[in-house]
């Protein structure tokens, strides 16, 4: 049996958009040989829609887009995602996370998720009613089983025990002998490997080969990689897509030969392409063409602006170097290396005039007062009002710079170098932001070396240095790792061999900025805990722990 597997990247709420990707897809499987075609969770909708589908006409005009979809096709099938209605006699939730089996015109069958994650960046029991039961489903001869995302995941691989129903077990004993999945899993560093481990688990206890079609492509903070795969019975992988780009394939899973084939791509080449990818289409699917940011000289914009000429092309990147009376002439010359070595413009704008403006305006309030961060944190949002003009002038969508560390920590200024549309890089410790710096630099000098090797600054007063206010980034980000995304408390990251007095500032830092970060751009998850999406902290709380 041929398989086409169509990983394609849906736009949430295109319905004529993603029916002409999906037609694409269908169409160019057929002509590789495919019998049956697979598409990802929602492919039609676009994961997640969230609260769009409670409008009134969004779930109708889904179904229109599904009817004219099943029009179009013919004798070989289509398993397309799908929003439906809930029946309206019954409790529950207003709608089902869905996949109808397309044949001759006509929707043949329908499949309900049966499973509905509410933990993490999920929230599916929002919105949705979970399925009753799944029968298999009998077409040329074989007995296929047809599950929606989780309904594959087991407790083995969650952080808990969440459900009491197994579907592949329940399909198993009404007899399959073909496991299909359509899948939106969203991209975290080691979530490729993660997932190849428990299909390979379920095929060996299902006895089935398992074919798993994954949502690529980036919508909001989330970033889809793909790498849909095929298992055999065995468990053992036969066939991975290809990770963060839109590709067809078709396959015979009774036939293919398991090679184990191991990914061929590092931690820091993963994150750059999710990375890639996420600013790509938050760009483009919002409809912009072009981007702007900030470029200091240090490794943070670095990389940003690095990801954005991938992504984008690099006319499509500007760039300005905003000295202060405290930069070095060494930042500004490795803001214009970086520029010249991506092919971007770079203009530079000095705010010295502007910032002697504002302190001679505020003297009569500050009088008497020593200069402190305040001074400081008037150069970063003279910047941003720069930066935002420039955004405004030329519609460019402007980029912010921060890292994960500085936001976990509020080192960065709200309104100053905290403005813009998206942050890049700020699911990115500050320890993986050299990391990834690194991997460019691999075959050339992209980056400045002198921009990695130098040590980090703000540059807002004389002779500054991160470390004057932070702990070294390598203490940092290990303890930031244990608070933040494994959510253990004080005493435990003590007790792992950290300095207390040095955990408790940590700690006391990260739940003073929880308010700085509800006004921050959102920002593209790559880790398994980012700030924003999958984690939501009340601003207003004295809890300690």
């Amino acid at each position: 049996m041929n398989i086409g597997i169509a990983q394609i990247n849906s736009v949430i709420g295109d319905f004529p958009g993603n029916v002409k990707r999906i037609l694409a897809a269908y169409r160019e499987c057929l002509e590789a040989g495919a019998e049956l075609v697979l598409t990802p969770e929602l492919s039609l909708v676009g994961y997640p829609p969230r609260d769009l589908v409670f409008k009134s006409q969004f779930v109708p005009k889904c179904l229109q887009a599904l009817d004219y979809l099943a029009g179009e096709i013919r004798e070989v099938p289509l398993l397309v995602g799908y929003v439906d209605h809930h029946h309206p006699s019954r409790p529950g939730k207003p709608f089902r996370n869905a996949a109808a089996w397309l044949k001759n015109g006509k929707i043949q069958h329908r499949i309900w998720k049966t499973l509905l994650p509410t933990y993490d960046v999920f929230d599916e029991r929002r919105y949705f009613e979970p399925g009753d039961a799944n029968e298999p489903i009998l077409w040329n001869g074989h007995r296929i089983g047809v599950t929606i995302c989780e309904d594959i995941w087991t407790e083995d691989y969650l952080q808990r025990p969440f459900y009491d129903r197994d579907p592949v077990d329940e399909l198993s004993a009404k007899g399959i002998d073909l496991l299909l999945n359509l899948s939106a899993s969203p991209f975290h560093l080691g979530k490729p490997l993660l997932r190849r481990a428990m299909i390979g688990g379920i095929a060996r206890k299902a006895k089935v080969p398992v074919v798993y079609c994954n949502a690529v492509g980036a919508n909001d903070q989330l970033v889809f990689d793909g790498h849909s795969l095929v298992t055999g019975a065995n468990g053992r992988v036969a066939i991975q897509l290809a990770g963060f780009t839109e590709t067809c394939l078709v396959v015979d899973p009774f036939s293919a030969v398991a090679n184990d084939a191991p990914l061929d791509s590092c931690d820091a080449e993963e994150l750059y392409q999710a990375l890639v990818l996420g600013v790509r289409d938050y760009v483009t699917k919002c409809g912009f063409s072009s981007v702007c940011l900030g470029l200091s000289g240090g490794i943070d914009s670095a990389l940003t602006a690095a990801i954005a000429a991938d992504a984008l092309g690099p006319e499509n990147v500007r760039g300005l170097t905003m000295p202060s009376p405290y930069s070095s002439r060494g930042s500004v010359d490795d803001s214009f290396a970086l520029a010249k070595n991506l092919g971007i413009r770079c203009d530079e704008v000095p705010i010295k005039n502007a910032f002697e403006a504002v302190k001679a305006t505020m003297q009569p309030v500050f009088e008497g007062k020593p200069e402190d961060v305040t001074e400081e944190n008037m150069q970063a949002r003279i910047r941003g009002l720069m930066l935002m003009a420039l955004s405004n002038k030329e519609n460019h969508l402007l980029l912010t710079t921060g890292n994960k560390s500085e936001l976990a920590v509020g080192y960065c200024t709200i309104y100053g170098d905290m403005c813009g549309g998206l942050a890049v890089i700020s699911d990115l410790p500050k320890c993986r932001v050299y990391e990834v710096a690194r991997w460019i630099n691999r075959e050339r000098e992209i980056i400045p070396w002198n921009t990695i090797d130098k040590p980090p600054s703000a540059e807002l007063r004389p002779d500054q240095k991160d470390q004057d206010t932070l702990p070294p980034y390598e203490i940092l980000d290990g303890i930031l790792e244990l608070y933040v995304e494994n959510q253990l408390s004080a005493d435990e990251i003590i007790s792992r061999g950290y300095e207390e007095a040095t955990v408790r500032w940590v700690q006391r830092r990260v739940d003073l900025n929880e308010w700085k970060r509800h006004q921050a751009a959102p920002g593209l998850r790559v880790t398994s805990k980012a700030f924003g999406i999958g984690r939501r902290m009340p601003i207003v709380q004295q809890f300690v722990g």
